[in-house]
């Protein structure tokens, strides 16, 4: 058996730009998409903060260290710039390994700056 679990995480960061005039999709800074571990064309789920939309599209990688995080297309009338959102990915994990799966994620400050990164959830992960 398996079991999808959460693989990595980009947790509240802000929205740099809405585009409704692409073809769709959501970009997001190559360095981040690095740190932790997803790609080009992976898909993954968007929690918006602001508003409460979630909603799944696919990633497209942006220029490295411009901390954009972009949505494109139809999802882009789901948030606004400045709005904080959470993108998360996920694996199937096969059941012998559920116990040892650390999934990645980044706490962003407000600039999309990576401020730590973990391999749990913490009691407290918002930053003021």
């Amino acid at each position: 058996m398996f079991r999808t679990m959460m693989n990595a995480k980009i947790h509240r960061a802000r929205v740099t730009e809405a585009n409704l005039n692409y073809v769709g999709s959501i970009t997001i800074d190559t360095d981040i998409l690095d740190a932790v571990g997803m790609v080009a064309n992976e898909k993954v789920q968007i929690v918006n903060n602001n508003n409460g939309a979630r909603f799944e599209t696919y990633i497209i990688p942006g220029e490295r260290g411009s901390g954009v995080v972009c949505l494109n297309g139809a999802a882009a009338r789901l948030v606004h710039e400045g709005d904080v959102v959470i993108i998360i990915s996920y694996a199937l994990v096969p059941e012998e390994k559920v116990p040892s799966h650390q999934p990645k994620v980044a706490l962003m400050d407000e600039n999309n700056r990576i401020v730590e990164m973990i391999h749990a959830e913490p009691e407290k992960t918002v930053f003021l």
